[in-house]
């Protein structure tokens, strides 16, 4: 089932780049990325209140919090440099280096989260780098 969402997740983040771009012609890229915050809050929160998952906010830890906040800044300063990437870029050059945050989460879980580093996953970023290096030439 991982494997559903994780090919839905892509197909979605296709969408987003061609959407944003189209959305961002003519419009500050802070004020685009506010914009598209406040509908991700207002869907999350949604679904959240749809499946009643709202029960377990006081059973989040401490801990939690403080990842689950850091992660949240991080998707921001995300989102604003990717906005504004594809304000100043075309999409075909701005998404590929944008996706070489695959190869970097590979480092720093190997590093950080103690996951195995295989020999296909070196191979694996190999490629990835050489191809977006390829494709922003």
């Amino acid at each position: 089932m991982w494997f559903l969402f994780a090919l839905l997740s892509a197909i979605f983040a296709a969408l987003t780049s061609i959407l944003a771009k189209v959305g961002i012609d003519g419009v500050n890229s802070n004020l685009a990325t506010a914009i598209r915050t406040v509908v991700v809050v207002v869907m999350a929160w949604g679904i959240v209140f749809l499946s009643h998952a709202q029960n377990g906010l006081s059973e989040i830890s401490r801990k939690s919090w403080i990842f689950l906040i850091l992660s949240g800044l991080a998707t921001g300063a995300s989102w604003l440099c990717y906005y504004r990437a594809l304000q100043l870029g075309n999409v075909s050059k701005v998404a590929p280096i944008d996706k070489l945050s695959v190869v970097l989460t590979l480092f720093l879980a190997f590093i950080f989260l103690h996951e195995e580093f295989t020999l296909k996953a070196l191979l694996g970023c190999i490629l990835l780098g050489a191809g977006t290096l390829i494709m922003t030439l």
